[in-house]
Formats: structure tokens, C-alpha cells, sequence
């Protein structure tokens, strides 16, 4: 996903000690929050060859297994690279539960994140000129230290909290760029590792830096959403609409009007890149991406409100707080990715490897995209100027055979399941769950059932079953309506009353994906604006709209309650509908006074159905980082 801005402050410089410091101290744990945890720190070498004197120090928290017969430690990993892991440790606990009653569970902020050290770059705060500038920027800001920053140095830390700790093995649990530093704890050290857990899978070399894999998925990914039938009367070709649209706005991009949530109408812009991040929050909010059929179609056909809309949620989706370091993800993509140049190249000589690189990318390989969206949207221009500090990475080691589980979410653009098959052809006995409809952080987002089955299954040593969804959480949504005539119904007043509760689904939906994402309700206060006006507001109780218009011309205001059985009351207003009041009973019966006449009708049942799936989510309810301009944050 893409954040319009870099999370960053000031530069944090190491303390350079006169020798690296001595092994053997154990961690000195204390009690912390939440109650049952424990909480310490302990210093590590800045460089674990001893070459390069210097200290960091370490931010870890464990939460002790009644028994531990094994003397075994589960450790989170969190993604990024750049993500705190402690942050979302009662997260990662629910994950892996199946592991823990017989495991510690320990988290560690890797190093130059969160409290272990974060590195922070002003150049990220406010950028002057290009995103490479601002790497270049960033890199001599951190200093020559920035050569120890890669997942190699990750290895030896999370070795170190093994050894501290006093650990026989470890159970690794990876999500996203966490997977890519488990894979290798478990090459470096196969002794030590009783099991791997991969959820969203990196592989060891790490991500092809033109992200071809993810392209790829796209289509496959839009088919599965739609499949036969559902998105019948939305697109015959998603991604052909997608191709389409690609085109257009490589040619201008599209420009309109959209609703603030706090009910402003302002003006935006959507490019290539656009798109592209629009795909990559898709991979964190399944409404998101149930509504992109419909606004691809949508701007084709000259409407551009929802596509702008999608690109409005996506830029704000994601764990947009200060669990991030862009430093850190920037120190460690550009020290340690397989780029096309070589570390002594020029930036010009850098810019002409990548260009040639791209072109001969075979055009089948890049799915609805071109080839210089691929190169813009790369990692290369973040790194094109950067001085890089370390030495080339050696070949990533084979994977052991030891027992794995890998999960993947079959809706997950950044990490497709592609990846995730092959890595489990790689490691012998590896059992790989597919999970059907679901995105990226698959064991956290799978609404199902199926990844908490499986991950209790593989820890009782049984066969891992497979998932049997055969629909998404939410279907894709409608083309939105240009004008009240488009709307089903008999009449003005039957068209109203649909226009209305098409108006309620779409502020569900809203507020659904906002649920899904933080996985329990809104807060209270939190507002959502109408595709063509107006806001929502989400309250203890209920949603209240105040002049919303999903429908040109139809405007809707009222109180929608959550309670089961409680009474809907709305008022409709606008140039186009009936004028009057809207009342939806209990069982979904609607009583309507339109224009001076008592109107009745029934709310269909797909529209019931949207909102008592929405209401479970608002009651029901590991955060993945968001992506840096250009860059895709795994």
C-alpha cells in the first residue's frame, strides 16, 4: 500500500563501544503489560563478526507457558522489513495459540525497529525532490552502520535471544517479510528450529524487485472474486477492465471530485501507481477489493467517483501508526535486494541496468501493467542512488526439512500464492494451506475458521485440513448508480426506497472494511464520507448519516441502530427523489410516507444479508505495513 507519507523523525546514530559485547548474560525479565507478559532488553553486536565495534540494544517481551516440557520459544516475526513486532503481540499470540500451551511465545522489535533502536531519517519526514533523493538522503544520515541492518544480522539477533533467553529451539512464526527472516534463521541454524510457521510467504532470495509474481496473480485474483456468476451484470472481464483502464490513465490521468469524511467534496487525481496501490489495499480490506470490479467499470464508462474513492480508502488502509520505520525498510531493501546493477555502479550506470532490465521483461509477465509502471512502481527508483555500505549477499541456503506450514491467502496480491507453492516444493514435508477469498497476514484475516483449524491440526501433528470457502466474504458490489432511473424499483417512490437502502449498504460497507482492518468495531466517532456527498458517523449504538448520496439526487439522513429487531428511521431529501420519511421494521419491511403517500416494500435479501454481515463484523471484531511510495512494504 502505498503511505503518503514516510513515518520518520530525526536520525538515530549508534553508540560505537570499544568491543562487541560478551554472550552469556541472560535477558533480565520483568513484568509488563498486558498482565502475563514480561518484558526485556539486552544488548547485541552491531556487527556479529566483530569486524566493526558497536552495541544495539534490543526490545523483547515473552509471555511463559505454564509448562514447557521442550524448553521451546515460539518467536513472532513481524513484515516490513521496518514493522515493531510488539505492537501486535496479543495478535500473534491468537494466531499460533495451538502452539503455546506447551511453548513460550517470545517477540522481539527487530533491530532499527520499533524499540530496539528504530531508525528514523528526516529525509522521510519532509521529502525534497525525488523518492531516491530521499534514500540518498536517508543513507548518509544513518552513517556507514546502515551495512547492518539485513536480514543476516536479524539471524544472529534472533539467535542471541535463543541463547539469552535459554532456549533449546524455536518455533519460527513469519508473516510477509517475517517469513523471508525465518527461512533463513532455519538455514543458518537447522539444529535449533523445531518447526516453521509462513504465513504470506517471501521467498529466501526475497521478492523479485519488480514484483512480477504479484502482477501475474492480478487476473487470477479478480477471476476467483467474481467467479461465474457473481459478477454478472458488473463485468464480463475484470481484468480486461483493469487492462483498460491501466491504458487510459497511462495516456491522462483521471481527475474528480470526492467526499471527505468529514462530508467536503475535494478534488483528486489517479495515475498508474494509483492503481496499483488500489490492488496492493485490496490485499488488507476484502471490501475494498469487492468494490473494484464495479469502479473500474464504473470510470470506463465516465463515472470516476468510486475508482477515486478506492484510491481515497486505499492510501489511508494499512496500520498507518508509528509501528513503521521507512528507514529501516529502506536500509534493508537497498543493502540486501538482488538489483540489476552492481554496488560500484554509477547512478546513471544504475539507471541504464535497470532500464535494460525491465525491457526485456516479457510483456506476459506484468499482467494488466506496462513496463514502466513496473519500473516506477519498483523498488529501483528508492534505491537507484543509494550508497550501499555492505557487501553482496551470498546465494540464499536451501530451506532444512523441517517441519512446516505455510500458509497463503489465494486473494493476496503482494505475496500470491504462486510464491508460497514454490517454497513448499523446496522444503521437504512441507504442508501448504491455500485459503481461499482471503489477502495478505492470511491467519489473522481468514474469517472462516479454516487457518486456526490448520495451524491447531499441524501442531497436534495431524494432516492440515484444506479450506472448503467457496465464496468471499463480500461479494462485488454493484455498478453505483449515475442517476435515479438506473436504480430497480416502480416508480419515483419505489426507486427512492431502493436508492435509500442502497444507500445504507454502501455506508455498511464502508464502515465493514474499517472493522475488517482493525478487526473489531469502529471507533466511536469515526465518520466515512458518501460516494457523492454527505457523511456517516459511527456512534455506540448505530450509524447516524447526515445527508449522504449514494444515488445522484437522493439524500439520506437519519439513524440506522445495530440492535437486532430495532427500527431504521430516515429521512430522504434531493433533487432527483421522493421527499419524505423511510422506515425499516424488523424482518426488513419498509414503510415509507413519499411525496404524501404511505409506500411499502420489502428490503431483498442480499441487502438484509450485507447488513447483518456487517453488524458481525462490527461486534466480531498481524497488521501488515503500508506501502511506501514506489515501494510495496511487505
Amino acid at each position: 500500500m502505498r503511505a503518503r507519507h514516510l513515518l520518520a523523525g530525526s536520525a538515530v546514530l549508534l553508540a560505537a563501544l570499544a568491543a562487541a559485547p560478551t554472550a552469556g548474560a541472560a535477558i533480565p525479565w520483568a513484568p509488563c503489560t498486558p498482565a502475563g507478559y514480561q518484558c526485556g532488553h539486552f544488548a547485541v553486536a552491531l556487527d556479529p563478526s566483530g569486524a566493526t565495534a558497536g552495541t544495539l540494544t534490543l526490545s523483547v517481551k515473552r509471555r511463559v507457558a505454564a509448562a514447557n516440557p521442550t524448553n521451546t520459544a515460539v518467536i513472532g516475526l513481524a513484515g516490513g522489513p521496518g514493522q515493531a513486532a510488539i505492537p501486535f503481540v496479543e495478535r500473534l499470540a491468537t494466531n499460533i495459540a495451538p502452539a503455546l500451551a506447551t511453548r513460550d511465545l517470545v517477540v522481539l522489535d527487530q533491530r532499527g525497529t520499533g524499540q530496539s533502536g528504530r531508525l528514523r531519517c528526516s529525509a522521510f519526514v519532509i521529502p525534497e525532490g525525488s523518492i531516491g533523493q530521499s534514500a540518498r538522503s536517508c543513507a548518509n544520515e544513518i552513517g556507514p552502520t546502515r551495512g547492518f541492518y539485513r536480514t543476516a544480522e536479524t539471524v544472529e539477533d534472533i539467535e542471541g535471544v535463543r541463547r539469552e533467553g535459554g532456549y533449546a529451539r524455536l518455533v519460527l512464526y513469519g508473516t510477509s517479510y517475517g517469513t523471508k527472516v525465518a527461512e533463513a534463521y532455519a538455514a543458518r541454524y537447522p539444529a535449533n528450529v523445531e518447526a516453521l510457521v509462513l504465513d504470506s510467504v517471501v521467498l529466501p532470495e526475497g521478492p523479485d524487485v519488480f514484483d512480477r509474481s504479484s502482477f501475474e496473480a492480478v487476473g487470477a485474483i479478480l477471476r476467483q472474486l467474481c467467479g461465474t456468476t457473481r459478477c454478472r451484470g458488473i463485468s464480463g472481464d475484470p481484468r480486461g477492465d483493469l487492462a483498460a483502464l491501466v491504458r487510459r490513465v497511462e495516456r491522462r490521468p483521471l481527475r474528480g471530485p470526492v467526499t471527505t469524511s468529514g462530508g467536503t467534496i475535494v478534488r483528486r487525481s489517479l495515475g498508474p501507481l494509483d492503481l496499483i496501490d488500489i490492488l496492493f489495499a485490496g490485499d488488507f480490506d476484502p471490501t475494498l477489493r469487492s468494490d473494484l470490479p464495479g469502479a473500474v467499470r464504473s470510470a470506463l464508462r465516465g463515472d470516476v467517483r468510486p475508482i477515486l474513492r478506492l484510491e481515497t480508502r486505499g492510501s489511508n488502509d494499512g496500520p498507518d501508526d508509528d509501528s513503521i520505520s521507512a528507514a529501516l525498510f529502506a536500509t534493508t531493501t537497498c543493502e540486501e535486494s538482488a538489483l540489476p546493477w552492481a554496488r560500484a555502479d554509477s547512478q546513471s550506470r544504475r539507471v541504464a541496468k535497470a532500464t535494460s532490465a525491465v525491457r526485456a521483461i516479457p510483456r506476459a509477465q506484468l499482467g494488466p501493467f506496462g513496463r514502466a509502471i513496473a519500473l516506477a512502481s519498483s523498488v529501483l527508483p528508492l534505491c537507484v542512488g543509494w550508497p550501499t555500505a555492505s557487501p553482496d549477499p551470498p546465494p540464499a541456503a536451501p530451506v532444512p526439512p523441517v517441519p512446516t506450514l505455510i500458509v497463503s491467502g489465494g486473494a493476496d496480491v503482494r505475496t500470491p500464492t504462486r510464491d508460497a507453492r514454490a517454497l513448499a516444493a523446496r522444503i521437504a514435508g512441507a504442508q501448504l494451506l491455500e485459503v481461499p477469498f482471503v489477502g495478505h497476514s492470511t491467519i489473522g484475516a481468514d474469517p472462516t475458521g479454516c487457518t486456526k483449524a490448520a495451524v491447531a491440526a499441524f501442531f497436534a501433528a495431524r494432516p492440515v485440513p484444506p479450506c472448503t470457502a467457496t465464496a468471499p466474504q463480500f461479494r462485488p458490489t454493484r455498478i453505483p448508480p449515475t442517476r435515479l432511473a438506473r436504480v430497480p424499483g416502480a416508480g419515483r417512490a419505489g426507486k427512492t426506497i431502493r436508492a435509500t437502502e442502497e444507500t445504507l449498504e454502501d455506508v455498511g460497507q464502508l464502515f465493514g472494511g474499517i472493522a475488517v482492518q482493525r478487526r473489531k468495531a469502529p471507533r466511536i466517532g469515526t465518520r466515512v464520507g458518501g460516494l457523492r456527498g454527505g457523511s456517516a458517523r459511527w456512534t455506540a449504538t448505530g450509524t447516524q448519516l447526515r445527508r449522504v448520496r449514494y444515488v445522484p439526487g437522493v439524500d439520506v439522513s437519519g439513524f440506522a441502530p445495530r440492535a437486532p429487531g430495532a427500527t431504521t428511521r430516515l429521512t430522504v431529501s434531493g433533487a432527483a427523489g421522493a421527499h419524505g420519511t423511510v422506515r425499516i421494521l424488523a424482518g426488513g419491511r419498509v414503510v415509507a410516507r413519499l411525496d404524501g403517500h404511505r409506500v411499502t416494500a420489502r428490503v431483498p435479501a442480499t441487502a438484509a444479508a450485507a447488513a447483518a454481515r456487517v453488524a458481525r463484523l462490527s461486534r466480531g471484531f498481524v497488521a501488515a505495513a503500508p506501502r511506501v511510495p514506489g515501494v510495496v512494504v511487505r
